[in-house]
């Protein structure tokens, strides 16, 4: 079977990173753990939510990655000796990534009420115009 690919259309020159980002974007989709939701806080601003319950700051780490935002979270709660009747908080280890576009920064993240919120800026490039000079053919 043939796999199409967006680089291969022949009006989208130099697109093969797209491809690479729908394969990568795909594999992080993940189990769902931890839930999220994601906003746009105005003009160029998001914000990420993470459902982290049961998560203290140490647990917690963002970090930027060849323009991937990953989180990741690690329990610490001791839970030898516990004997649960029910268990309807999850609170194991999980890595969650978002893939950033060019131009997408992480301006802040923090832990609040079990949300761990990461705010994120869109910086505009400066337009740039080139003429490009027209020789006589050969």
């Amino acid at each position: 079977m043939t796999r199409i690919s967006f680089a291969s259309h022949p009006f989208l020159l130099g697109f093969e990173q797209l491809d690479r980002l729908v394969e990568r974007s795909a594999k992080s989709a993940g189990d769902g753990y931890p839930p999220f939701n994601i906003e746009q806080r105005g003009e160029g601003a998001y914000r990420i939510t993470l459902a982290v319950a049961g998560f203290a700051e140490d647990d917690l780490s963002v970090t930027v990655e060849d323009n991937q935002l990953v989180i990741r979270g690690r329990s610490s709660e001791d839970q030898e000796g516990r004997v649960f009747l029910h268990r309807g908080i999850a609170n194991r280890q999980f890595t969650r990534s978002f893939v950033l576009a060019d131009g997408i920064e992480v301006s802040s993240a923090h832990l609040d009420r079990g949300l761990l919120h990461v705010d994120l800026v869109r910086r505009e490039p400066e337009s740039v115009v080139r003429r490009i000079e027209i020789t006589r053919g050969r």
